[in-house]
């Protein structure tokens, strides 16, 4: 699971972006503040910072990151538009991204910068796949093939390795996926799976790697 340090004192826009954000699977740990910062700069793979903060700015945050640092991403959030804040923060941010935003920009530069400082060597073994989780390539180690997966089935997957060993509804699916709330008897979701697994499993039939709970949704266990 992805583990975000989001920096902002703003209530009702904390909630929401922290809301969007579990949702579609990431772990969230939200500041009002910079206080308390150093004991989370080495647990998180990415830090959203938004600039006006009481105290220490966001500009101060994130160089004070940086220095502690160097390979945690920094995603600025701002509503100053001029050109000279966005130069000041991309000194030492990775991305600047102003009010008001989609979540679905931000999630989009989120896994750009993520992408960017990922390492190779982070693999993960789940029976006979080796999946790289940082860029998400798949090797059957049977007959050691790339496994080539369609957009929706890279980000299925990948929702389902960010919650290994636990039982995901068809709702949290779809919404984590889709970005949509899930409409009951929609059937968009089951054949995903079906041809997922045609993909991954050896005998489809028989799932081994995306178990169906009966009743209640699937699970990805290691």
């Amino acid at each position: 699971m992805i583990r975000i340090l989001y920096i902002e004192d703003e209530k009702e826009i904390g909630q929401w972006v922290s809301k969007e954000l579990t949702e579609r699977g990431y772990d969230v740990t939200w500041l009002k503040s910079g206080e308390g910062l150093e004991q989370h700069i080495s647990s998180k793979d990415i830090a959203i910072l938004d600039v006006m903060l009481p105290g220490l700015d966001g500009f101060s945050i994130g160089k004070r990151i940086k220095r502690e640092n160097k390979d945690l991403p920094i995603l600025m959030l701002s509503a100053r538009t001029a050109v000279e804040d966005k130069i000041e923060g991309l000194h030492f941010a990775d991305d600047y991204l102003t009010k008001p935003f989609h979540p679905d920009e931000l999630v989009a530069r989120l896994e750009v910068l993520l992408r960017r400082y990922q390492k190779n060597d982070d693999v993960l073994a789940l029976q006979h796949l080796k999946i790289y989780t940082k860029d998400m390539q798949v090797i059957n180690t049977m007959n050691e093939e790339e496994i080539l997966l369609t957009g929706k089935q890279f980000y299925l997957l990948q929702y389902f390795i960010r919650h290994l060993n636990q039982i995901l509804t068809k709702e949290q699916l779809y919404e984590g996926v889709w970005g949509e709330s899930y409409i009951e008897g929609d059937k968009t979701l089951m054949v995903h799976i079906r041809y997922l697994r045609e993909k991954i499993e050896i005998n489809p039939a028989k799932p081994m790697i995306i178990e169906t709970i009966r009743g209640i949704g699937y699970r990805v266990k290691q």
